[in-house]
């Protein structure tokens, strides 16, 4: 009996690791990586990523995907600054697709580190759990689809957050992927075009303008995918009350 509660013990522990170590990069990160992965650090060296793009086109596009994926996968700062690079090198297109390729695959890393660490036991816990979190465990089930493109569309909630919170409630891997895929294509293209201006900027020794999502022009139709993505909560919601 001590040596299967030594194993399961052990089992939890090594389940941790994965997302113990992507919290202690993260940490280690924040503060090594700061002054790397900025801004200034992109303009110091655009010419020498350009030329490196230009004699090894298909390298730079496999090896600005994994850094962006890595970046993302372990909570890395310069996401935005690495969305920008997808743009400066690439253009719009196919920028916006190497940097949605990146995340979504950064974020599936994040995702299955923290299912296999306590997501799995967590999503069984409030299935067979009463009251109030089963209603709120059945509440997400039948409005996953809604539920996830709706924090990815919001710029109000965390990348990060936005990776957890499916694995909390057991959510698919499959309907994770394609809804972090499809959900971050407004914001990734919204930044990936700032990003394909940038030579302009760089000309003119200016910074660009990150706040841009924000805007009214940018905001209010994000807000509209929001609403259609809300759409079918609400009516679920409506019929409910009118069958009571």
């Amino acid at each position: 009996m001590t040596d299967m509660t030594e194993n399961s013990q052990k089992g939890g522990i090594g389940r941790l690791l994965p997302i113990l170590g992507i919290g202690a990069i993260a940490v280690i990160g924040a503060f090594t990586l700061k002054d790397y992965l900025t801004f200034q650090a992109l303009a110091d060296n655009r010419e020498a990523l350009l030329a490196f793009r230009d004699a090894n086109y298909v390298a730079a596009v496999l090896g600005f995907i994994a850094i962006y994926t890595l970046i993302v996968a372990f909570s890395l700062p310069g996401a935005t600054i690495a969305t920008l690079t997808g743009g400066f090198l690439f253009a719009t297109f196919p920028g916006a697709l190497f940097n949605m390729t990146a995340a979504t695959l950064g974020a599936t890393a994040i995702f299955l580190a923290a299912r296999w660490g306590f997501g799995e036991k967590l999503a069984a816990k409030m299935e067979t759990s009463d009251g109030i979190v089963k209603k709120i465990k059945d509440g997400i089930d039948e409005n996953q689809w809604s539920m996830l493109f709706l924090i990815r569309l919001v710029p109000a909630v965390p990348f990060f957050v936005a990776n957890l919170v499916p694995s909390f409630v057991g959510v698919p891997l499959r309907r994770f992927v394609i809804s972090t895929f499809f959900g971050i294509i407004p914001g990734s293209v919204v930044y990936t075009s700032v990003g394909a201006g940038l030579g302009a900027v760089f000309e003119r020794g200016e910074t660009p303008n990150l706040g841009i999502i924000f805007e009214p022009q940018i905001l209010f139709p994000i807000l509209g995918l929001c609403v259609l993505a809300a759409l079918p909560i609400v009516i679920k919601a409506v019929r409910g009350k009118q069958g009571l």
